[in-house]
Order: structure tokens, then sequence, then C-alpha cells
């Protein structure tokens, strides 16, 4: 893009515009798409995502034609320099307390056939999301008889002039330029530019801007190893599997390519098997499966035979990497003919002696010579760098095939949020075959660079606790069936570190969160992401605070949501019954779409076929959003049966009857509510339980609660334990064979349920 044109492209003075554009283009690198549709002459209103204060400065660079924009009036009586850049700028004031000014000036601006921007979130993004667009700016196109065009922008924030790590300016600047994309969308004719239909036009421009960043066609393991060398004296892994040990980033990058050149040399297949719990071992053997140039793929032990095998022979696995008391736990694991021991192939490799030149290059060469000296490739891009196995919680487990691109969209959008800065100290006990533990107890720590403390289980709550305690942990993460033994199992003083909880993989209960906030003064942070999603795709986020003086209240968080969506994605909502789209408020099948979500199912067309529709990705889940963005997920379509016509969410049914029965939380669920095909209304609910109930007395508390009769169980089924997943989940697959065989005993050969309803 040269740096001057025939017609001028900014309202500055020809004196000022010279070294101001010589200057951001030191600074920035913008490219741009679709600023052909702006037409050549003629007044329209642009309506902009806004990141940083250099905002303007950036949509200008991209715009061939100059650009009035519109600001906050506080600015001009704040101060002096405020005043004198409105004025040379020509930029139009308006304020929330007399809009009406401004108004009339815009529409003026647009009649005259000048080109506007608006940015309609009222003020910076504090939280590195879209806010609420706020009306108005509908009422200036209207006026003026002018279309609006939606335009997204990515790469701005986490610079100095942005509020990442909850400051402007104060922040390292960064020595290489900025890399900015702007997309300019198709304008929308004047009277139907309402804020809803604006605002998800400049979600779909946001994802289709951060598709654009160079870092996404990168490397994932050769990132890794560059950030590893960037800080080699860190502390990067506290492994308390057995006896403490402290492994720092040089010793992590040296174990990773010592074993690395053993794998490339003695493993020719494609793919690598790894069974091994959250630690160093597990972290070394993924990041030198992937230095070695082939995938790691993370094995769920907790899983049948028959599927694991099937997952091994799926994925082609012949060689698998574990540690000698994880074949002693699992025998039954139906372990290859070549399985290692991963603390012998390190010692085979030369062990401690062959570490030392890579620590020695971590701490003396720079991070990009590193990188060199293992032959790392510089591009990954689309091809695979992970797999994982679905758990499997309504169906048969199917292999994820996650890429470069998907893996490392989704730890720079966490990155994006307040709650993994580079300052925190981890709890790491998800299972790693969980792509929430694979991707944000494994990948995002080394290239964010944040510490991680790992136990082996998430089961063993003490020992969480007394890791929080003794290593000052800030931030936790897990699935509510997880947290909730922390009610009973810590003290306050024991957790008085943790700044943040993070919960995932399931429905939060208000419950939890209440008894939990009241019991250590610590709210639960309710995130989703699903493992064709890298996982993480929405997350609540403390409010960030108000440093400047115009600066209003932000929310980052809403409670009984999972948040609003992570930069670069966006999201549609569509008709579960007619296909049709649907407003983002309506509730309906969630569809998304963004660079962390993934291209297809290992060998598996037919289900990767059925799973997108025009590039969107179809969740399965039933969700909605509320005007400022936030998500509420209403359950799995799964976990909805249609009963004469009606769909009856089954989670909704399992809380009214624990509300109803007034029962106390306990650490495993109690019941379960299960769809089961029936001859005359199409299914029937099961009711599966640990407990001893009267189906009678609950038809009668569900009634009395307002509960339509379609949505009461018909067959009660006591059972010993609810199943669940390894990963903390509701193993839906299993509830349903429990109520399959309560229904049908001559079909399914099991004893008869002990109560049935009418």
């Amino acid at each position: 893009m040269p740096l001057l044109r025939r017609k001028r492209r900014s309202h500055l003075p020809l004196p000022l515009e010279l070294p101001v554009a010589f200057l951001a283009r030191m600074l920035y690198r913008v490219r741009s798409r679709g600023a052909e549709k702006i037409p050549a002459s003629g007044g329209m209103l642009m309506v902009s995502n806004h990141l940083s204060y250099v905002d303007s400065v950036l949509l200008q660079l991209a715009c061939p034609r100059p650009i009035r924009f519109v600001g906050y009036e506080g600015f001009v009586h704040a101060h002096g320099i405020f005043h004198w850049i409105f004025r040379i700028t020509r930029m139009i004031p308006i304020s929330g307390d007399r809009p009406l000014p401004g108004t009339r000036a815009v529409v003026g601006a647009l009649k005259a056939g000048e080109l506007v921007c608006i940015f309609a979130e009222g003020g910076i993004s504090r939280v590195g999301q879209l806010l609420t667009l706020r009306p108005g700016f509908e009422t200036m196109a209207r006026k003026a008889g002018v279309p609006v065009m939606p335009v997204g922008h990515d790469g701005i924030w986490g610079s100095v002039f942005s509020f990442a790590g909850n400051k402007y300016i104060w922040k390292s600047p960064r020595l290489m330029p900025t890399d900015i994309f702007v997309v300019f969308g198709d304008p929308i004719p004047v009277g139907h530019a309402d804020p809803a239909s604006v605002r998800r036009a400049i979600l779909d421009l946001g994802a289709e801007a951060f598709m654009e960043r160079p870092v996404l066609r990168r490397n994932l393991a050769r990132e890794a190893m560059r950030a590893l060398a960037k800080r080699p004296h860190r502390i990067e892994i506290v492994d308390l599997t057995a006896a403490r040990r402290a492994v720092r980033s040089s010793q992590l990058l040296a174990a990773s390519a010592v074993l690395a050149r053993r794998i490339a040399a003695t493993i020719p297949d494609h793919r690598v098997g790894i069974v091994l719990p959250p630690g160093a071992g597990a972290t070394i053997a993924n990041l030198a499966v992937s230095c070695a140039g082939k995938v790691p793929v993370n094995l769920n032990f907790t899983a049948g035979r028959a599927a694991l095998e099937s997952s091994l022979r799926l994925a082609e696995i012949r060689t698998i990497l574990t540690a000698e008391a994880v074949i002693a736990k699992f025998p039954q694991f139906p372990w290859t003919e070549d399985t290692r021991d991963l603390r012998s192939e390190i010692a085979a490799a030369g062990g401690k002696r062959a570490m030392v030149p890579w620590i020695l290059a971590a701490y003396c060469l720079p991070n990009q010579w590193v990188a060199a000296l293992l032959r790392l490739p510089k591009t990954g891009d689309q091809d695979e760098a992970a797999l994982l196995f679905t758990s499997g919680s309504s169906g048969e487990p199917k292999g994820v095939i996650l890429s470069h691109r998907n893996l490392l969209a989704n730890c720079w959008q966490v990155s994006s949020t307040s709650i993994l800065p580079d300052t925190a100290t981890l709890v790491a006990c998800l299972p790693v075959f969980h792509s929430f533990g694979c991707t944000v107890t494994i990948w995002y720590p080394i290239l964010r660079g944040c510490r991680v403390v790992t136990i082996p289980s998430p089961l063993d709550t003490r020992k969480i606790v007394e890791a929080i305690r003794d290593e000052r942990a800030t931030v936790m993460v897990g699935a509510p069936t997880f947290i909730r033994p922390f009610l009973k199992k810590a003290a306050i003083r024991e957790l008085a570190s943790l700044e943040l909880v993070v919960s995932g993989a399931e429905k939060l209960p208000i419950e939890l969160y209440e008894s939990f906030l009241h019991a250590f003064h610590i709210e639960i942070m309710q995130g989703y992401g699903i493992t064709e999603t890298s996982p993480v795709t929405n997350v609540n986020q403390p409010d960030p605070p108000s440093t400047a003086f115009a600066a209003e209240p932000q929310s980052g968080k809403r409670l009984g949501s999972v948040g609003r969506l992570l930069p670069g994605m966006s999201a549609r909502i569509v008709d579960p019954e007619t296909g049709e789209d649907l407003p983002l408020t309506r509730t309906g099948i969630l569809w998304l779409k963004g660079a962390n979500v993934f291209s297809g199912y290992l060998k598996d067309p037919e289900k990767t076929e059925a799973s997108f529709r025009d590039g969107w990705y179809i969740t399965g889940d039933l969700g909605r959003f509320d005007e400022d963005g936030f998500l509420y997920i209403e359950g799995r379509l799964s976990r909805f049966s249609k009963i004469g016509g009606e769909m009856v969410p089954h989670g909704t049914v399992e809380q009214n009857i624990l509300e109803s029965l007034a029962w106390e939380a306990t650490e495993a669920p109690i019941i379960a509510v299960v769809g089961v095909p029936d001859p005359t209304k199409g299914e029937q609910l099961v009711l599966v339980t640990t407990r001893d109930l009267s189906l009678v007395s609950i038809r009668d508390e569900l009634l009395k609660r307002g509960i339509p009769p379609l949505w009461i169980p018909k067959v009660l089924h006591r059972v010993s334990s609810i199943p669940l997943l390894g990963s903390g989940k509701l193993d839906l697959n299993g509830c349903r064979s429990l109520a399959l065989e309560a229904t049908f005993p001559q079909t399914f050969g099991a004893k008869a349920p002990e109560q049935r309803g009418p």
C-alpha cells in the first residue's frame, strides 16, 4: 500500500499527515480485505469494534477514503491536547448525556457525502471481546439515508495502546511491527442495520480477520521450543506425582530435544501413543513427539478396552510412551508390543549427559537458533499437530484431528483474556487425554510462560488443596464434579492464594457457585468448550478495572452464562427442527466458526460432513446469547427428548427433581434423566438414581412445581452408581444403556425396573 495516493486519505493537515502515516507504518503492518466495497463517493456510516486508542489510525491506513471519526465528547474538555486532536482531525464529539448535537453533526456529515466511523460499543473494550453495540447509529444512518458498513479488525489487542494486562501504556512494547488485519463487510441497507445484525456481522468479520494472523501459520513445536529458550532459568513445572520436582524451562527443552531425536530415529510411525497422567513426563513426551515431526496421541486410560483397541487401530498406533507405574496400575490396558518407558527412553538417548549441550544452548543462543538446531519447520498451519479421541459421552469415541493452526489459535485466544496471565501459577490436574488438559495445561503454559503445578488425579482433592497451599497457586481449572469436594476437604486459609477458579466440562450448578463463594470468597468462572474447538470457545472473566476518567464499568462475567465468545470466533443459532437461522437471543443449536475449529474426524468423512454446514461446525448443544454477547448453554441436543411433539430438556427435569426433594449436594451425581424409545409418544423419560425414591412422590412434587406431565419420568431404575467419564462428565451412553436395560428387560436381558409409572 503506497504511502501517498492522489486523493487525501485523512482529514489531517498535510504537514501532519506525512509524519503520522510514516510513524504508523513503522509500528504497524496493516493489511485489509473488502476495501473495494467502499464507494468512491457518497456518504456511508462505518461501525467497527474498538480495542485500542489507535484504532482510528489503523482503520484510516486501511481505507482508501478519508474517514471522519466519532469520539467521546468528555475528552475534549479533559485536556487541551485532546481538544487540539479533535479539531485538526475534524473528529465529531458526541456525549451519552447529550447525544442530539453529535447525532446531528454525524447526519450532516453523512448527507454531505462523507465517510463516518463510529465505535458503537461506547468505549474501548477492556476485556478484549466485542461488547454490546449501543443503539443510535441506526438512527443516524436512517436520517441520513445511507447504508451501514460493519468493520472488523484484529491484531492490536496486547499492544501498549490496548487494555491487555488490565492497563494502558505501561507494559513492554512490541519490538517488531504489529500485524493488523482489517476486514470491511458488505454494506447493510438503511433500515436493516439494527444492533443485533451489525453485531453479528462484526463477529463474523473479526473471525475472518483473526484467521489472517501470521502466527497461526507457524509450527507448534517450534513456537514451544522458542518460548522455552526465551526463559531458560524459569521454573516451568512443579511435578507432585511422587516427591516434589521442579523442572526449569531449559531442562524441559533439553529433555524434549534429546528424546525427540531418539523418537525420530527409532519410531517410523506417524502417530505415537502417550499414556501418562498430568506431570513433567506427559509434557516432555508430547513436546518430544511433536519435535520429532510426529503426532502425539494422548490416550484415555479410563476408557473401556474395546474403545481403546478401536482407537489404537484407527490411529495406527504401534508405539506407546508411558511409565512402569502406569503399566502396573492399568494391566487391562491394551498395551502394544512396542510400549516404552519414558525414563528408559531418555536414558537410552544419552540421559543427563546428552541434555547438557541443549541446556547450554538454551542459555547462550538466540531462541531462533535453538529451534534451527532441532531442524524444526517454520510452518505447520493446517497439518495435524495432535489427535484426541472424544470422551464418548453420547456415543462411540471419534478421532478429532487438531492442526497447528487450531492449537496456536486457541492458545492465543485464551491469552487474550485475563484468566491465565504469564504471572499465574496454574494447578493442572485434568487428564491430558482431555482436550482442556492437553491444550490449557500442556501447550498454553509453554507458549505463554505461566507456571504449572501438576497433580496426577483430579479426584485427589486433598493433594490438590495442599498443592495450592504450598505452591501458592493462583488459578485452578476443573469440572464441577472435581470442585465440589473442596467444600468439605479444604479450609479457607489453604486456598488464600487462589485468585480464580475456572469450571468447564459440565454445567456449573448455581448452588455450587454460591457455596464456594460463601466458603472461600472466590467466584467460579464458568467456561465452555468442546474437543472439536481445541477446546475453549467461551469463558467468563473478572470484570476489568476502570482506570481512565472516561471509562464506564464493563462486564467480563455473568452468572449462569459461560461467558462471551473468545476473540476470533463467531456463532449462529439455528432451529433444530427447520434448520432456519434464528436471532442469537433465541434458543437453538449452536454453530461455531473460528481458527480453533477442527477440520474433520480421522478416517470418517461421513461424520465430518454431518458436523459441518457451509463452514460452520454444528456443536449439538442448545444455547442462546443475551444482548451483551454472553452465551447460555441450555443443554445438549442428545439430552433432549421429543415427547408428543415437544422438546423436553433432561437437565431441567433433573434440576427440578433435586430442588423438589431438597437434597444436599453430593460429590457424585445421584440422578440422571435419560430418554428411551416409546412406541406411542416417540420417547419416554427414565430416572436412573442411586437413592431409594418413589416415582409417585416425584410425580406429585413435580406437578406441584408446574412441570408438565410430559416432562415427568415414567420409569425409575435404581443403580449402585451413576456412570461417569474420566473427564468428570456424565457418561450419557452408559446411562442410556442402563435406562434401556430397565425399560426393555426382555430385549437387553436385565432386571425389570423397580417402578413404572402410568
